[in-house]
Parts: C-alpha cells; sequence; structure tokens
C-alpha cells in the first residue's frame, strides 16, 4: 500500500519555505534521505513557486502530494488555475527565472502535467536505487 502525504499552502511565495520543509520532513519520515531527497525537495521547491507564482485564482491553495510506493517517489503540486498549463522557456543567460521546469527535469526521472475538471497538476516521478528502497521502513 502507498505511502502518502498531503498538504496545502497559499499562493504567497513566502509559503515555498513552508512547502519544502514540509517534503523535507515527509521524506525523512519515510527515510529518505541524500540525493534523492535533495532532488525531490529541489525539484518541490520548483514547482511549488512556480504554481504560487503564475495561480490567477484568487484566494486559492496549491496542493502538494507526496507518494511512495514501492520503487517509485511521485510528487505532485496542485492548484486551481487548470488552464494556465507549465511551458519550459529558454531564458537567455541575463535573465533570472525560466529555469525551474528545466531543472526539474533534470532532477526527476520523468515529469508533465495533467489538467482535472478544477484543477491543473504538474508532478515528478523518482525511482528509488535498490539500496534507497531498501532503507525505507516498511510502510502500514
Amino acid at each position: 500500500m502507498p505511502a502518502t502525504e498531503t498538504f496545502r499552502i497559499p499562493t504567497h511565495r513566502c509559503h515555498v519555505p513552508t512547502a519544502r520543509h514540509h517534503v523535507h520532513k515527509a521524506l525523512a519520515d519515510w527515510g529518505i534521505t541524500g540525493e534523492l531527497a535533495d532532488r525531490a525537495t529541489l525539484s518541490a521547491n520548483e514547482l511549488v513557486t512556480n504554481a504560487v507564482s503564475h495561480c490567477r485564482v484568487s484566494s486559492a491553495r496549491v496542493r502538494v502530494t507526496l507518494i511512495l510506493c514501492d520503487r517509485e517517489l511521485a510528487l505532485e503540486v496542485s492548484d486551481p488555475d487548470r488552464d494556465r498549463l507549465p511551458l519550459p522557456r529558454h531564458p537567455g543567460p541575463d535573465e533570472e527565472g525560466g529555469r525551474g521546469l528545466a531543472m526539474v527535469a533534470a532532477l526527476a526521472d520523468a515529469w508533465g502535467h495533467r489538467q482535472g475538471p478544477y484543477t491543473k497538476t504538474v508532478w515528478a516521478r523518482f525511482t528509488l536505487t535498490p539500496a534507497e528502497a531498501t532503507r525505507v521502513p516498511d510502510r502500514p
């Protein structure tokens, strides 16, 4: 049975560190540390930053979900601005932003997005190595 952790934050940049902290803690509670935890936490930071920066629905909340099932970790970030889909950019060397999705693509084994009836979800998947999988404690 997969382990799942879900939490919500307001769509404001000041809450991005809170999301990063929740992700890091959930991963540590599951025994996921080291490089995989760093890649997943950095990916969460980028996806949550994008969600809070681009969501145009007033009083919205961003939902972050982590799912650990066998040898795969899934990270999902959802917001109610379902029609504003993520588009990778190719920023110039002097631009400060626009590299988040490229970072997620480099850090995750796969990433993408899907639209629901009222939300969009941007997801990233990470494959645990056999050594990482054996360190994860049994889940109820």
